[in-house]
């Protein structure tokens, strides 16, 4: 097929290699255009993947139109924040007869839109897919084994996507619970940044432990009011993404946490990378997103009252520790 990758950050390029060697035209669109150039001319994105040679048939392009015009599959990889501005442009060259597999893992702010949702509403009549699941771009683009959900309510679509991305170590499980696939890979990333805090603390591996079971009981309460089906929880998309981006060294969100944990601003935390950390702009539109359908989530308001509210980051996991007791499992 002729696929289109739209973002070309560490994870659209991986995507965008892993089309070109399951021998589909792959077009890639780079905001930047110094990663279209190396890209281009050395195989490799520089920026935000350096060190790892891509696919020579990789095509890197500036000009989102030329990346998605005619393309039979189109695969989403922005950050959140912009992937709504992002279809806006590109609209009127997207093709409306192509799936879009939407890759971005996030809650827009405002809207509290699910990225699919985002999707949906800009491009009337799409056949929308959800990728979500455990993998570092690092490790997919040197060919480690991986594995991943994709989602859709539309009859067929997550097969043909199944079949795209699919390779002899990027194994691709289809699901049709669009909003726990999405909510479990978007939830994560808030509940890495509490562990990182944790762990910048020095709190030790019980204390990880503890957050990681009680975050994916935050994520399941929440994503079951939203209409997502427990089980899909317990999958590839929840509690696979989970651990891997809570205890991986080379989780951005953990990291961010645990600089954090250790006494830093978040501003210059941030001002220091310059890769998203989708966990601290998800933090906010989680808090919003439980508080509009009347769910409790302690360690997403306490990952919100150590970024955003001046609350020491001891003293947060302290309140947390010190909550009402009650029981493990709801009623």
């Amino acid at each position: 097929m002729r696929c289109a990758v739209v973002g070309a950050g560490a994870w659209g390029t991986a995507l965008a290699d892993l089309l070109a060697r399951n021998e589909h035209e792959v077009s890639l669109w780079a905001y930047e255009a110094d990663v279209v150039e190396s890209i281009n001319t050395k195989h490799e994105n520089v920026r935000f993947l350096r060190g790892y040679r891509l696919s020579p048939e990789v095509k890197a392009v500036g000009e989102i139109g030329r990346a998605v015009e005619g393309a039979d599959l189109i695969a989403l990889a922005t950050p959140s924040h912009v992937l709504r501005g992002i279809i806006k442009s590109a609209s009127k060259f997207l093709p409306r007869v192509a799936p879009v597999v939407v890759a971005t893992k996030g809650i827009e702010r405002q809207t509290l839109c699910l990225m699919t949702e985002i999707v949906e509403q800009e491009l009337p009549g799409a056949t929308v897919v959800a990728l979500s699941g455990p993998s570092f771009a690092t490790e997919v683009v040197s060919s480690q084994p991986t594995a991943v959900v994709v989602a859709s309510k539309q009859n067929g679509a997550a097969g043909i996507a199944q079949r795209a991305f699919s390779s002899a170590y990027f194994r691709t499980y289809t699901h049709t619970d669009v909003i726990g696939v999405e909510l479990g890979g978007a939830l994560k990333n808030v509940m890495a940044v509490a562990t990182g805090i944790a762990d910048g603390l020095g709190l030790g591996f019980n204390a990880r432990a503890a957050l990681v079971t009680r975050g994916l009981a935050e994520m399941t309460r929440l994503g079951t009011a939203l209409g997502a089906e427990q089980s899909t929880f317990a999958g590839l998309a929840g509690l696979g993404d989970l651990v891997l981006t809570c205890t991986g060294s080379l989780s951005r969100n953990r990291a961010v946490g645990v600089e954090i944990g250790k006494g830093r601003k978040l501003e210059d935390v941030l001002r220091d990378r310059e890769t998203v950390a989708e966990g601290v702009i998800t933090a906010q539109s989680a808090r919003e997103l439980a508080a509009r359908e009347g769910v409790e989530m302690p360690i997403v308001d306490t990952v919100n009252r150590v970024l955003f509210e001046g609350q020491s980051a001891r003293s947060a996991i302290a309140a947390l520790m010190t909550r009402e007791l009650r029981a493990e499992v709801d009623r």
